[in-house]
């Protein structure tokens, strides 16, 4: 995550990314929980989910070096300041569309997979505190 972002637009970034990887792998929700009550409770991550903090260049570096590796090693799913920006779906495409892969600014990313292999890529990040 681009640690220099505002913290109302870090939480943005962060729901973004969960909502999507959620979506892409829902193996990762547990099961809904009932509480002592009887209460239910809506299944939750069953996986740790670290928020680590960038500088925007180095989130280009990570998402290429990740990108480059054999396909189906590491999921990444990106969020640009194009999306952030956008008022509507379409509009985000529109600007996506029109943007050099080389030219996306990053504000963040989620990276899916074996966990040495996202240490790999991020390992040198600090958390966000």
């Amino acid at each position: 995550m681009d640690g220099s972002l505002p913290v109302g637009l870090m939480a943005n970034t962060a729901a973004v990314l969960a909502m999507s990887l959620g979506r892409l792998h829902p193996e990762l929700i547990g099961a809904d929980l009932p509480d002592q009550d009887g209460q239910i409770h809506p299944g939750i991550t069953t996986i740790v989910l670290p928020i680590l903090k960038s500088l925007p260049e180095q989130l280009a570096d990570i998402a290429r070096r990740a990108r480059e590796l054999p396909r189906g090693e590491v999921l990444v799913i990106d969020f640009t300041s194009l999306a952030q920006q956008a008022k509507t779906y379409g509009d985000y495409q529109s600007a996506l569309s029109a943007t050099q892969a080389t030219a996306l600014p990053y504000i963040g990313l989620c990276l899916f997979g074996e966990a040495a292999r996202i240490k790999s890529l991020t390992g040198s990040l600090p958390l966000l505190r």
